[in-house]
């Protein structure tokens, strides 16, 4: 399939089920330790055993970055500090697979967003998905909605 077809055909990618995008609140949660939602622990622990490739959006990126400078922002440095800290440990693990925006990715990110401009972050996870085809992990399924994208929730 050409990627002009693919564009324009993004809700026909067949499957290809154990390749995961990690939206945002998904990569957070782990930050919990213990207090972190089983089900979430159980989908890593489950990938982990069975290789699956997992792959972060450099727009999860952003928004962890965003964190931090809003914590820091509201003057709780501690806090600031520890969590660029753990920032820059998720990054440097998942440096090989962080997948940046491409042209095709715009252009799919441009054709979601007709006629729903709603959750443009999220529909920027959603293209990029589609165009690697990949399952984004996310809790927040609803604004996934309408896109064709294969989704997760681990917290259900």
């Amino acid at each position: 399939m050409s990627a002009k077809t693919r564009i324009f055909n993004v809700f026909r990618i067949p499957a290809r089920p154990g390749v995961y995008l990690i939206d945002t609140n998904v990569i957070s949660e782990i930050r919990k330790g213990k207090r972190t939602n089983r089900g979430v622990r159980a989908f890593f622990r489950q990938a982990a055993a069975d290789a699956s490739p997992l792959y972060l959006s450099v727009v999860t990126v952003a928004e962890l970055r965003r964190g931090v400078d809003l914590i820091r922002h509201r003057g709780d440095h501690p806090q600031a500090s520890a969590l660029e800290a753990w920032v820059s440990t998720i990054l440097a693990g998942y440096a090989p697979n962080i997948l940046p925006v491409d042209i095709e990715i715009s252009q799919t990110w441009g054709h979601l967003r007709v006629p729903d401009p709603t959750h443009e972050l999220d529909k920027l996870i959603a293209a990029t998905a589609l165009i690697n085809d990949l399952t984004v992990v996310t809790r927040n399924v609803a604004d996934f909605a309408r896109t064709g994208v294969r989704l997760l929730n681990p917290f259900d």
